[in-house]
């Protein structure tokens, strides 16, 4: 049975599917390897790792290569809470603003442009650079940070104006965004179906154990990352962790819209692997 290299994302975002994944299940079977996303997805791509959170907008570009497990995301209604634009001035003054963008997002940079360029007919400059907050606002008129970055620059932010990428999506379209998507390689399914299927239940184990137990989940981002219970509390609860058809629907529609600006070439359909035992969570 060959060998299936998991991409694990040490995001906090991401701890409610994986804090209770037993891999001592798999000796010999798996190989866990830290990245950040934007490397996963390059990983992905390449073939070095067989599976894993990567963007959505990583799924669209290489969907040929893949498989999204159901059941399985990082989603939102409405507020996401750890996807921000800061601004120094209002979402409307935008128009031709120098945004910088951090360099360990495809999904949400793609987001951004979405929601400027096709829902406000926006122009802006965009320039690429390491998560850094104090000097992205430095350089540009505002800045887009995911995760941890987000949630910390928002803790501590100075006074900028703040818009939350999911809550605006949402205004815009009345759709579910899903920022990431555990997807496997159709190599990796065709290579080791049964050590996928044991992996996926696994997944899906420590998600419903997450959920059951998130108290202790939040007990441990308070210690690592700072922040408060409640804080946590609402962050978490506000997420969507499912995979199902309303967020398979509200996928494909941001595909249609990427493809329209250029970003894809073309609108994408999502292919969910068949391999569960049941379909969607």
């Amino acid at each position: 049975m060959g060998l299936i290299r998991i991409g694990k994302i040490n995001f906090s975002n991401v701890y409610p599917v994986f804090y209770f994944f037993r891999s001592e299940g798999f000796p010999g079977e798996i190989e866990l390897i830290p990245q950040v996303p934007a490397q996963l997805n390059k990983k992905m791509a390449e073939g070095t790792i067989d599976m894993g959170f990567i963007s959505s907008f990583e799924y669209g570009r290489n969907h040929h290569k893949y498989e999204v497990m159901p059941g399985l995301s990082i989603s939102s209604l409405g507020k996401v809470r750890s996807v921000f634009l800061f601004s120094k001035k209002p979402l409307e003054e935008l128009g031709q603003a120098k945004i910088c963008l951090t360099n360990m997002s495809a999904t949400s940079i793609n987001l951004l442009k979405i929601i400027l360029e096709k829902f406000n007919g926006f122009k802006p400059q965009y320039e690429t650079m390491e998560s850094n907050f104090a000097k992205m606002m430095e350089q540009g008129d505002g800045c887009l940070l995911i995760g941890d970055d987000a949630l910390v620059a928002s803790m501590n932010n100075p006074g900028y104006y703040i818009y939350d990428l999911g809550e605006l999506w949402y205004r815009y379209t009345g759709f579910m965004m899903i920022f990431s998507v555990w997807t496997i390689r159709r190599d990796a399914i065709a290579r080791a179906p049964e050590l996928v299927r044991r992996i996926y239940d696994e997944l899906m184990y420590s998600k419903e154990k997450g959920r059951s137990h998130l108290s202790e989940i939040i007990q441990a981002v308070c210690h690592k990352f700072g922040g408060t219970e409640e804080f946590w509390k609402q962050y978490y609860t506000g997420l969507s962790y499912d995979f199902t058809e309303e967020h398979k629907r509200g996928l494909e529609y941001y595909y249609r819209c990427a493809a329209e600006l250029g970003l894809l070439p073309g609108p994408v359909e999502v292919k969910v692997w068949d391999g569960a035992k049941y379909k969607y969570s």
